[in-house]
């Protein structure tokens, strides 16, 4: 009886000790909900590994549109989201999901289209009149379908521009696919259709997707991200230290300087905002 008490002691032991390095090992990892945009341009790639030496930590990074990673968020799924749709981040911090919202960085949006442009909207300085082009000839139109910060934001212009493409696409020129960036620019360019992206997105897989950028430098069509902190004390077990830590050295100098440094094929993709 007693080597069976014994017994019983030892497995106890052993199942504590193993759970407890497990849970200690938890708070080394700080989960991170971003955008593809972040992720598809190649930025995390470059960013995250100097963070991770710096903080002997490893971040896992769930790439989403900006609607599913605050709403990673709202439900207490990750520890800080990476995102550019500031009326939603607005959102999502006045009602206590999260906290801390920096100001990260910025690029801007730009519509492409099929060389032959059938919409004639190549050098128009005004968005929404582009828009209203592409609806009125009824040229294809790839949308990312997704609540992500580009999908809300060309959701804008239609508004703007007074037209709901949903409802005015009986001869099937809009398309929701309902994927991130890369797959919408992909798909875009294989349909030859016009479609709203993010410019590092596109930078990054430009010769891969063959349609040039046809507007851009309007003011409306500027991008930029924000880092936020889900709420610990709506989440106590949330990693706020590590969300933390991440938010204060990616608005650091340091960090700063490693956004503005990365670049694609000579090109920068993203303009350090942190104040």
């Amino acid at each position: 009886m007693k080597c069976f008490y014994q017994w019983v002691i030892f497995v106890f032991l052993t199942i504590v000790v193993g759970i407890l390095p497990l849970q200690a090992a938890d708070k080394s990892i700080i989960r991170l909900a971003t955008t593809t945009s972040t992720n598809d341009s190649g930025l995390l790639d470059y960013l995250l590994p100097k963070f991770e030496i710096n903080c002997a930590c490893k971040v896992r990074v769930i790439s989403v549109g900006t609607g599913k990673a605050l709403k990673l968020g709202e439900d207490g799924n990750v520890d800080v989201v990476l995102v550019h749709a500031r009326p939603a981040e607005d959102a999502f911090v006045a009602t206590g999901h999260g906290i801390d919202r920096r100001d990260v960085m910025y690029n801007d949006f730009v519509l492409i289209g099929p060389h032959n442009d059938p919409a004639k909207i190549k050098d128009e300085k005004d968005v929404i009149n582009a828009m209203k082009k592409i609806a009125q000839s009824k040229s294809k139109f790839v949308s990312r379908g997704d609540e992500s910060g580009t999908h809300i934001m060309e959701k804008s212009y239609w508004k703007s521009a007074e037209i709901k493409p949903e409802d005015i696409n009986q001869n099937r020129w809009y398309f929701s696919a309902g994927q991130g960036m890369g797959e919408v620019l992909l798909m875009s360019g294989e349909m030859r259709a016009y479609t709203m992206t993010d410019r590092g997105t596109y930078i990054t897989l430009r010769d891969r997707v063959g349609l040039p950028i046809l507007v851009q430098g309007d003011a409306r069509m500027r991008n930029p991200y924000g880092i936020i902190a889900v709420n610990p004390k709506k989440y106590p077990d949330a990693n706020y230290k590590g969300a933390t830590k991440l938010i204060n050295w990616i608005t650091s100098p340091e960090g700063q300087q490693f956004i503005g440094s990365f670049k694609v094929g000579g090109e920068q993709l993203f303009v350090p905002s942190a104040k």
